[in-house]
């Protein structure tokens, strides 16, 4: 693309993490993410970075940006006033939901109330078949009345979700065009734009969320882009999608709900990129910052896509208990185990870890601006797994006495131990909930973890990896190069992407694909016209998949579909792939049952930048310690003193037998008694287990 230096920025529920990537260098900083004002964190690290790699503004080619900004207003409500307009008896669909019960005997079960509360939900006389054929005009009369009760209840944004308008969008555009005319102040959220593919609660929840988090989007995104032009950045600024691409503000302004995963996102398009990189055909990416820990299988080099998506879950991340989105998304789950998760006894003197967390503010105790509880990152440090001295590149000076005092505290003298074996009891619970969630993962998608490179990515993950892998009989670990700030490093090797879905229901027993191919052809004319605008003059490529599934099913699986037009002729090509696929995720196929589509989607790509470093020309065998550390060993039951390492004076070649400590700025590898290091020739940690 060019040989200016590119930054990418990532926003977390507690750190902030930047990397500037110019050639083969890299400079880091991670900050606190300031929650009042996210753009100041983001500027202040911009500028660090920029200054010590010794280049001005303009020298910087462009700012990929992921934010929890879209996900934070979901999960405390802190959206935009919004209202509903819906099709005449089904006002209270987004209330109803599917009315499944995530916990089937619990007879106090919660669920998230929805974003519209009932009074903002108006309703209009139109329907349409699901053919998409009008059944019933549009009453404008009507209409125009609901406009008007609107603007008069100072809403800022709408959301219009009309019965089976994925087919027909027509009233859906009218009524926008009457809020245009009437009300244009209204930021507006069709969905026939937003998600138009069947189930309309599903719909409707992420048309709502859509709306309740456009408006915020819109001004942060304007305000971060002039902020970023007043300091002398007048490059592009792109924004990171949940599925693993990047996009121009417009699009993300427009279409803000399809932000709410970018973080996660930009960690295994770094992990998938380092698969391939090193030829590792089966890959567990995990990503352990200081709110939540992510977790996701990669098979030859390509993350797992998904359409559905959760946000604001009521119980401990359980599925079901959140607000369903329907959006594009790499496939992963997320737990509550971060390096500020919370630590107490319950009880019945049980120890449980998050899943709330300390975040940035308080934060853990040992940084001494205020929190008063034990985190993980507490137990940590009273464990010797962090030193006090660098925490996040010196941004953070700790407090161990303050950890040790509230583990004793809050932990130790309930369950009647020692302040550092209450540490170790935070720890063992946190990993075997993060290895936990793994297998369930792997149990879910019919796949195993054995044989499975684990890659490592966020300020806590490199701390705890050794042991889990130990937990889920994993035998080899990878921790790139710039771990710490690892989502903000996958922004860097995103492609500029853009995908597009619609419901257009066949059934391959009955194939016709005339109408189909018509459908297909301007999702792909619209989807082209995305991408070439975030990088014009660039090669594109694209993907189609169809969601099929048995007759009689309610879910779907994606399959790989040719991008050419369709004919009838296809329907036994479509089907043997739809067998392989299926046979691949559940192991076995139904015999005597037709298939049906019931979406389709594609995707265009466009790489924009060759962002694979070459590898070392020289390798070395020397490594000197920089230092001894006490490091509590389980076996042991004491401290064991061992060698400490600074990562950027280990060259390619050296290797190194634990246990041993790895620091660098951003985090800190544990390498336990049982596991080797080798050193890769692109500068990668790879500790693998000795036999």
């Amino acid at each position: 693309m060019t040989s200016k230096a590119r930054i990418g920025v990532d926003i977390g529920g507690t750190f902030t993490d930047v990397v500037l990537e110019t050639g083969a260098r890299q400079v880091t900083a991670k900050v606190l993410t300031t929650h009042d004002a996210p753009a100041r964190a983001v500027l202040d690290a911009v500028r660090t970075v920029t200054d010590e790699a010794g280049l001005t503004p303009g020298d910087i080619a462009a700012v990929i940006h992921g934010t929890t900004l879209a996900t934070n207003a979901l999960i405390e409500r802190k959206g935009a006033v919004t209202a509903l307009v819906t099709t005449e008896g089904f006002r209270d669909v987004v209330q109803m939901g599917t009315e499944s019960r995530f916990e089937q005997y619990d007879l106090s079960i919660q669920k998230p109330d929805p974003l519209v509360p009932r009074r903002l939900r108006f309703t209009v006389p139109e329907r349409a078949t699901v053919g998409g054929d009008i059944l019933l005009p549009l009453d404008e009369k009507a209409a125009e009345s609901v406009v008007d009760q609107i603007r008069q209840a100072d809403v800022e944004s709408v959301a219009i979700g009309l019965m089976h308008s994925y087919r027909n969008p027509a009233h859906e555009q009218r009524i926008a065009e009457l809020f245009r005319t009437q009300a244009p102040e209204i930021a507006l959220s069709l969905s026939s734009d937003v998600s138009p593919e069947i189930r309309e609660f599903e719909r409707f929840s992420t048309t709502c969320a859509n709306a309740y988090v456009k408006p915020l989007m819109a001004r942060y995104l304007t305000d971060l882009e002039a902020s970023l032009k007043a300091d002398g950045y007048g490059c592009p600024l792109f924004l990171m999608l949940s599925n693993g691409g990047v996009t121009t503000p417009e699009i993300a302004r427009e279409y803000p709900v399809r932000l709410v995963e970018s973080g996660p996102a930009g960690g295994t398009i770094l992990a998938a990129h380092l698969a391939a990189q090193s030829s590792f055909d089966k890959v567990l990416s995990f990503d352990m910052g200081g709110t939540t820990a992510k977790i996701c299988l990669i098979d030859d080099a390509r993350p797992q896509p998904a359409r559905n998506f959760e946000v604001a879950r009521m119980y401990r991340f359980k599925p079901g208990s959140g607000l369903p989105l329907r959006i594009p998304v790499i496939e992963m789950v997320e737990i509550g185990a971060g390096g500020g998760s919370i630590a107490r006894v319950d009880g019945l003197k049980r120890l449980t870890v998050g899943p709330d967390s300390a975040g940035s503010d308080p934060g853990p105790a040992c940084y001494d601006l205020g929190g008063g509880a034990p985190t993980v990152t507490d137990a940590n440090v009273v464990l010797g797994r962090i030193s006090p001295d660098g925490f996040a590149g010196g941004s953070i000076a700790l407090k161990p006495e303050k950890s040790v005092a509230v583990i004793d505290r809050d932990v130790g003298t309930p369950l009647s131990l020692t302040p550092t074996l209450g540490a170790f009891g935070i720890g063992e619970i946190v990993d075997e909930n993060m290895a936990n969630a793994a297998r369930e993962h792997a149990a879910e998608r019919g796949k195993s973890l054995g044989g499975r490179t684990m890659i490592v990515f966020g300020g806590g993950a490199p701390l705890h990896a050794a042991h889990i892998a130990d937990k889920i009989g994993i035998d080899r670990i990878m921790v790139p190069v710039a771990a710490g700030v690892g989502s903000a490093v996958g922004f860097l090797r995103a492609p500029v992407a853009y995908e597009i879905a619609r419901t257009a229901y066949q059934r391959l027993g009955a194939f016709e694909p005339g109408s189909l191919n018509g459908v297909l052809a301007e999702m792909s004319a619209e989807a082209h016209e995305v991408v070439t605008r975030g990088a014009p003059g660039v090669d594109r490529q694209e993907e189609r998949f169809g969601y099929m599934r048995y007759v009689g099913q309610g879910h779907e699986i994606p399959v790989p579909l040719p991008v050419r037009d369709l004919t009838t002729t296809d329907s036994p090509v479509l089907k043997e792939a739809y067998d392989r696929a299926y046979l691949g995720t559940y192991g076995r196929l139904m015999e005597g049952v037709d298939v049906e589509v019931a979406s389709w989607t594609v995707t265009v790509t466009a790489e924009v930048a060759d962002t694979a470093p070459a590898p070392a020309d020289t390798v070395s065998t020397d490594a000197t310690p920089t230092g001894i550390r006490s490091l509590f060993d389980a076996d042991a039951g004491a401290g064991v003193d061992v060698p400490v390492y600074d990562r950027a004076a280990l060259a390619s070649g050296i290797a190194l037998d634990g246990p041993c400590i790895v620091a660098e700025a951003q985090t800190t590898t544990i390498v336990p008694a049982g596991f080797g290091l080798n050193v890769d020739p692109y500068g990668n940690l790879i500790l693998e287990r000795q036999t």
